[in-house]
């Protein structure tokens, strides 16, 4: 795949070396993005999104949280029937209760998670750190003695005590549980602590650690990655970011980062992202802005003369990779700062022609256009030419 991005990220005194075997991505599109205020996905809705994950190679997909309700269970249990290759999870509380409802679901695995900061513990489950940690390790035996594979999460980790963090993640590793991962629930922590947090933690046990963040300060892509710099080896993330509040870590920014800033290959069939991210777009009503990193429409699209000049001659002068490679298209855009090449590149696109001499004329009407506000698209611009055309 053609690109071109900065050298200075392969430097050997900060080069990251490790088997992308080692390294899952856990999508949560279908439940922690679900719980964006105001979306609630159909069954048929989430099997066809669980569908195009797979396609993509998500290699496990959290695919909601059972106890919430029937329609819930029965959407898990369809996407379940599906001989998807990507593992089935569901989300439970601590509880053998949620467990089994999850159990009933026939999924792969589980997440089970509890709060754990003195926050929550005091003022939303009013219990204290010892109960917390007995009900974490009592869920991941539970778990674990069904057969199936368990993850625990320490809900709200990146504000809990250091110390109590580290006897939990001992505790239920100890317990069995084949993954522990650190939420930073409130998304308010910076990539710095992050790395301080993971190292942390990392030297303490001997599990692997995954990464939930969450985007209330934007920063849960740096932060997702900071934590695998560190030696997080699973990152959760959601289709376009989506997700409570301000949202979760971006599945398409996750994946590309570790493609192409971190030279690491991956087995997912990237062309499928545009594609996934207008799905999911289409039905969470969710409009993608079009400055959105991978797959926002004007990531490819350029307007400036100079711009499309140079792009024309070498594409990589203004853009780091191919837009085939996720299943996008360059646009040119017509507007006040083209000039020749982007009346060339317009004309050969559209398949018309103009006189050499009547291209300036054809620049100064579409800069006078964009001028009064006015969007130039393919029908305004064909308007244009015909009307020159007609003159001659």
């Amino acid at each position: 795949m053609k690109s071109f991005v900065s050298p200075y990220n392969f430097v050997e005194e900060i080069k990251i070396k490790v088997d992308p075997k080692n390294i899952i991505v856990y999508d949560t599109t279908l439940r922690d993005g679900e719980q964006t205020p105001g979306i609630c996905f159909t069954p048929d809705e989430k099997i066809e999104i669980a569908i195009k994950l797979n396609e993509l190679g998500i290699p496990q997909i959290e695919a909601g949280f059972p106890v919430v309700s029937d329609g819930e269970r029965r959407a898990i249990r369809n996407i379940t029937k599906q001989s998807l290759n990507s593992e089935i999870l569901a989300l439970t509380r601590t509880l053998k209760s949620d467990i089994d409802v999850a159990l009933s679901c026939d999924v792969d695995g589980i997440i089970t998670f509890i709060g754990v900061s003195d926050l929550h513990l005091k003022h939303k489950l009013k219990m204290t750190r010892e109960q917390a940690l007995s009900k974490a390790v009592e869920a991941v035996e539970y778990g674990k003695d069904h057969g199936i594979f368990v993850a625990f999460t320490a809900e709200d980790s990146t504000r809990t005590d250091l110390d109590f963090l580290i006897e939990l993640y001992k505790a239920t590793t100890d317990a069995g549980a084949d993954r522990v991962h650190i939420a930073d629930t409130t998304g308010s922590i910076r990539p710095m602590g992050m790395k301080y947090l993971v190292s942390q933690i990392k030297n303490n046990i001997d599990n692997t650690l995954g990464i939930h963040c969450h985007d209330d300060f934007g920063l849960a892509v740096a932060n997702s990655l900071a934590a695998f710099e560190a030696g997080a080896r699973a990152i959760s993330t959601t289709v376009n970011g989506i997700g409570e509040r301000a949202g979760n870590a971006s599945l398409e920014e996750v994946i590309m980062n570790l493609r192409l800033l971190y030279g690491i290959e991956m087995p997912f069939k990237y062309e499928v992202l545009y594609e996934l991210s207008r799905l999911v777009e289409k039905y969470t009503t969710m409009p993608v802005p079009k400055n959105k990193s991978i797959v926002g429409d004007n990531v490819f699209s350029h307007e400036s003369g100079i711009h499309v000049s140079a792009v024309r001659a070498e594409p990589l002068t203004y853009e780091p990779y191919m837009p085939e490679f996720v299943g996008q298209k360059r646009r040119i855009i017509l507007g006040k700062h083209c000039g020749m090449s982007c009346i060339e590149y317009k004309l050969d696109e559209l398949g018309l022609s103009v006189p050499q001499n009547e291209k300036e004329i054809l620049i100064l009407k579409v800069k006078e256009m964009a001028e009064r506000g006015a969007k130039v698209g393919d029908k305004e611009f064909k308007n244009m030419v015909q009307e020159i055309l007609s003159k001659g």
